[in-house]
């Protein structure tokens, strides 16, 4: 069976929306506009490409992602492992040819059997439509947080407030770092 990994950078108050600079948020690149940078308040990130064995994103995502992702040095490991796109609405026609093999899932279903078969983790990026959906449907293994010291208000966030039975996490791994920044990895208690 595989480990689905969310992987976020998050304020304190959940917000997940566009943390790099992306258009049509009002706190758009919150991640870099208020807080000092520290590599190694990055550390993760670099090891993600290396234990990843494939990658997961929703079609907004995959559409930003797919963009900019393919020439980016920084994100080299991820061009040539396998791409999972979950979306109703992507044609296959869409897809990018300089980003290695995609797949387009059309369901939660998809997903879970997809969770079923031999490999290492996959690794979720960004779609927090997509992190709600697989959260509320007990798909997701595991937590990457980086939770910046910031309250955003409005925006995207990474958990639905959908009513539901309590899910347990499990604290594997956390640091906090001198700019406010904390890492907070969980497993998620099936």
């Amino acid at each position: 069976m595989r480990t689905l990994i969310s992987t976020a950078f998050i304020s304190l108050d959940g917000v997940v929306e566009a943390p790099g600079g992306e258009p049509g948020y009002r706190n758009s690149g919150w991640t870099f506009k208020d807080v000092e940078f520290l590599p190694e308040a990055f550390e993760i990130k670099g090891r993600e490409q290396e234990e990843a064995t494939a990658m997961m994103m929703g079609r907004t995502s995959y559409e930003a992602f797919s963009a900019v992702w393919p020439d980016m040095e920084d994100f080299a490991d991820y061009k040539v492992m396998p791409k999972y796109v979950v979306s109703t609405t992507l044609a296959e026609e869409n897809l990018v040819s300089n980003w290695g093999e995609t797949v387009i899932l059309r369901s939660l279903d998809e997903v879970a059997a997809l969770k079923e078969t031999e490999g290492g983790p996959i690794i979720i990026h960004g779609s927090a439509t997509l992190n709600q959906a697989l959260s509320d449907a007990g798909l997701i293994d595991r937590y990457h947080l980086l939770v910046f010291p910031l309250l955003l208000g409005a925006g995207k966030r990474l958990f639905s407030t959908t009513d539901k039975d309590t899910q347990k996490l499990r604290l594997v791994e956390h640091e906090a770092y001198a700019n406010g920044l904390q890492k907070n990895v969980f497993d998620v208690v099936h």
